[in-house]
């Protein structure tokens, strides 16, 4: 576990993070979100001790990391920036060989490692282990960049606006591999963005900054999204932050109605899918309702009443 106590960082009589306290338990991925220059990568760095804390503790599992050795902290938690950071010049398994070389592994282990991690992130190491950095699209040197992060198993993982330089589609499919990735390896992943879509769709929890890394709201993002602590919450979210939460709710959490002596619809939706997706079903259908399946069985019917009593 993360945890931050009273943390603050000034620069001279600048404010950048003002007594800031939360915990990030293990295992969950946080987001760090808001505008730009709320604090969001200082309060990030100060993980790593990459920036110092001006006052307050930061702690890992209890033991206060102003206290421990900053080279060992910084090769124990992984960490991703946007521009990557290949070193351009050597390939990218070498690159990945980075952080398991420094901490002494022999060559047959950091072997293994190089392609155990190469599969994981979806780049084959026959093909792509011997390549140049400039070799890669953009993407896939995003996906060496956390592959290189993830190099000798660290429990915590740091990400800096990793996706923010990547065009849109390439950025939905980079965000669904690192949940893909985090149902297996179970990381603490600190996660910095300034954009609330991609906040909500890869956070257990976000925390929302206002200027002088001020913590305003701290929630899971269907309560974010349902229930802004404040006005510049509310406003950071924007007027879209409903139909946000529509796309984190499934179909099959809503109550589904019984098929009426009509029949059941012809237009269906699976008992998986969002809550948004649903609405745009029952949208296009004739009739209003759709009928919900998971797999062969029918499981109910849904209309636009029912989507709006399960999004409160």
């Amino acid at each position: 576990m993360i945890t931050f106590d009273r943390v603050s960082k000034r620069y001279g009589r600048v404010t950048a993070v003002g007594e800031l306290s939360l915990g990030i338990a293990s295992g969950e991925i946080v987001v760090l979100a808001g505008p730009s220059g709320c604090g969001k990568t200082t309060s990030l760095t100060m993980i790593n001790r990459l920036v110092e804390p001006s006052s307050g503790t930061i702690s890992i599992d209890g033991r206060d990391t102003a206290g421990m050795d900053v080279n060992a902290l910084r090769r124990s938690i992984g960490y991703v920036i946007q521009q990557v950071g290949l070193f351009p010049h050597q390939s990218v398994a070498e690159n990945i060989a980075t952080v398991p070389r420094l901490a002494g592994w022999n060559r047959r282990r950091i072997a293994a490692r190089v392609e155990e991690l190469l599969e994981m992130v979806g780049l084959p190491p026959v093909e792509y282990g011997r390549r140049l950095p400039a070799e890669l699209s953009g993407g896939e040197r995003q996906r060496v960049g956390v592959a290189r992060a993830l190099g000798a198993d660290p429990e915590i993982l740091l990400m800096d606006e990793p996706f923010g330089a990547i065009d849109p589609v390439v950025r939905v499919r980079l965000q669904n591999e690192l949940l893909r990735l985090q149902k297996v390896l179970h990381k603490t992943i600190v996660f910095v963005t300034h954009d609330i879509d991609e906040a909500v769709r890869i956070g257990d929890r976000v925390a929302l900054l206002s200027q002088g890394g001020v913590l305003q709201q701290y929630a899971r993002p269907a309560e974010l999204l349902a229930h802004p602590a404040s006005p510049f919450v509310a406003q950071f979210l924007g007027e879209g932050r409903m139909v946000r939460r529509l796309a984190l709710l499934r179909v099959r959490d809503a109550h589904l109605a019984e098929p009426n002596g009509s029949g059941l619809p012809a237009e269906t939706v699976g008992a998986d899918a969002s809550l948004r997706d649903a609405l745009d079903a029952v949208l296009r259908a004739e009739s209003g309702r759709v009928t919900v399946r998971d797999a062969d069985t029918v499981l109910g019917v849904i209309d636009s009443e029912s989507i709006r009593e399960a999004s409160r």
